[in-house]
C-alpha cells in the first residue's frame, strides 16, 4: 500500500540532510535494507496506532529542536562505582574521556571499526534484532537509527567481566542531534552489565541490539535526566536463549519528550526477562514507555514493572504487551502500569495487552491511576511529619516495586537518592 503523500513527504524531508554511512559490504546493506523499510512505512504520526499518545512532530523535523543545556553541578550517577567508561560528548566518541576499552572477558570496539570489517561477529546482529523487531508494530525510527548511526560501540561478553561498561553521554551543543547505535552479544555462560546515563544531545536516537547466549547473563540500568528540555527516542531490541537472564531497568526525570521502546524475544526455554521503569516528571514533560515481550519458548518468566509520578500538567503513558505464542507453555508473565498524580492537570494514558495462544500459562496484567492515599498521608502528619515530607515518602514508597528491579542493591539505593533529591527539588511546600 502507498504511503499517504503528507506522510511521505515527512519521510523524505527527515531523511534529505542524513547521507549512509561508508563500511563493508554486510554493514552496507543491512543500512539499505533499513533504508527501505523505512520509506515503505513511513515516519509515525498521529494516526498511527502505537503512537497516538505521543505526538512524533519533533522526532518527524529535519533538525533539531535547540535544548538548554542544564547548569547544574550533580555528582554524576555511577561515578563512585568501578566501571569501565565510554564516554560520547553530543553523539561522537570521545577517546581521552573515555577509559582503554579493554578488559578481561570482553571485547569493544567503536562501531565504524566493526561496520568496516568483511569479517565480523557484529555482521550477524547489526540491524538483524531491530528488523525482527518490525514486527507486528512498526518502529520507524529504529529502522531510521541502523540505517544512519555513525557511531556507537559493539561489545561481545565472553565470560563474566569483572566490572560494569559505562556509556557516559554529555550534551555540550544546544542543538545537537545525536544517533547512537550498540550491539551487544554477550556469550553462552557469560554475564554482563551495562550502565548508562546522561542527556547525550538535543535530540537523541539511540537502538541497543541485544543477544544473550544459553546460560548468559544481561544487567542494564540507564539513568535519564538533567536537560529538561531535550527529546530522545530509545529502542532495545533482546533475544534470549535457553536458561538466560535479560534485566533492564529506566530512571527517567525530566525531557521534554521521552519514547522508550522495547522488544525482547524469550526464543530459549527457561529464560527470565524482568524490564521496568521509573519515571518523575513535572511540568511539560510526556513519557512514553513502549514494551513488546514474546513468549516462544517453554517455562519462560517476564515481568514489566513501570511507575510514573506525574505533576502540573506531566504526561506518561504506557502501551505494554505479552504475546504468547503456540507451544509456549508454562509461562509466567507479569505486567504491571502504574501512575501517582500528584494534582489534577497531570494525565496518565496507559494501553495493557495480553495475546495467549497457549493453555498453560499464567499471565497478567494491570494499570492503575491515582493520588497519594490520604489516609497513609494523614497517619504521617498525625506523627509530626510535616505534609511535604510525607508526600515524598509515599512517593518513594510508590516507586519502590520498579526500583527493586534492580538487581545491584548499591546502585539501587543511589537511584533512590536521585528521586529523593528530585521530590525535594520540586517540593510545594
Amino acid at each position: 500500500m502507498a504511503l499517504p503523500q503528507a506522510k511521505l513527504d515527512a519521510t523524505e524531508a527527515r531523511l534529505a540532510p542524513l547521507r549512509l554511512p561508508d563500511g563493508a559490504a554486510w554493514a552496507r546493506a543491512a543500512r539499505e535494507d533499513a533504508l527501505s523499510r523505512l520509506r515503505a512505512m513511513g515516519l509515525p504520526g498521529p494516526r498511527d496506532e502505537y503512537w497516538r499518545f505521543t505526538r512524533p512532530d519533533d522526532l518527524n523535523r529535519p533538525d533539531a529542536p535547540p535544548a538548554a543545556l542544564h547548569p547544574g553541578d550533580d555528582k554524576p550517577l555511577f561515578s563512585e562505582i568501578d566501571r569501565l567508561k565510554i564516554v560520547f560528548r553530543d553523539g561522537v566518541f570521545d577517546a581521552e574521556a573515555s577509559d582503554d576499552l579493554s578488559l578481561e572477558g570482553i571485547e569493544i570496539e567503536r562501531l565504524a571499526t566493526a561496520t568496516a570489517t568483511d569479517i565480523h561477529w557484529a555482521r550477524d546482529l547489526y540491524g538483524t534484532l531491530e528488523q525482527r523487531g518490525q514486527t507486528p508494530v512498526a518502529r520507524p525510527f529504529a529502522a531510521l537509527n541502523t540505517a544512519f548511526a555513525t557511531d556507537g560501540v559493539v561489545i561481545r561478553a565472553t565470560g563474566k567481566v569483572a566490572k560494569p561498561v559505562h556509556l557516559c553521554y554529555l550534551h555540550e551543543e544546544t542543538d545537537s542531534d545525536a544517533i547512537l547505535h550498540f550491539v551487544v552479544k554477550v556469550e553462552e555462560g557469560a554475564d554482563l552489565t551495562l550502565l548508562e546515563n546522561g542527556p547525550a544531545a538535543a535530540r537523541f536516537n539511540k537502538c541497543l541490539e541485544v543477544e544473550v547466549a544459553d546460560g548468559a547473563a544481561f544487567h542494564h540500568v540507564r539513568a535519564q535526566g538533567r536537560d529538561h528540555e531535550r527529546r530522545a527516542v530509545t529502542h532495545i531490541f533482546a533475544r534470549l536463549g535457553e536458561a538466560s537472564t535479560f534485566k533492564s531497568f529506566t530512571l527517567t526525570a525530566n525531557g521534554v519528550l521521552t519514547r522508550n521502546e522495547a522488544f525482547i524475544e524469550l526464543t530459549g526455554d527457561n529464560a527470565t526477562a524482568h524490564i521496568a521503569g521509573a519515571a518523575v516528571g513535572d511540568g511539560t514533560f510526556h513519557h512514553d514507555d513502549t514494551v513488546f515481550v514474546t513468549h516462544d519458548a517453554v517455562n519462560c518468566e517476564s515481568r514489566q514493572v513501570f511507575k510514573k509520578v506525574l505533576k502540573n500538567g506531566a504526561v506518561g503513558t504506557f502501551q505494554g504487551k505479552i504475546l504468547v505464542k503456540p507451544g509456549a507453555q508454562k509461562t509466567d508473565g507479569y505486567q504491571i502500569s502504574q501512575s501517582l498524580l500528584l494534582d489534577e492537570d497531570a494525565q496518565f494514558l496507559a494501553k495493557p495487552e495480553l495475546e495467549i495462544y497457549a493453555d498453560d500459562v499464567a499471565c497478567s496484567h494491570g494499570s492503575t491511576s491515582g493520588a497519594i492515599d490520604e489516609e497513609a498521608l494523614f497517619y504521617l502528619r498525625s506523627r509530626g511529619v510535616p505534609a511535604s515530607e510525607a508526600q515524598d515518602l509515599l512517593t518513594l514508597a510508590f516507586l519502590a516495586e520498579a526500583i527493586d528491579e534492580i538487581e545491584d542493591q548499591d546502585i539501587a539505593a543511589d537511584i533512590l537518592g536521585r528521586l529523593e533529591a528530585w521530590l525535594i527539588r520540586h517540593r510545594k511546600d
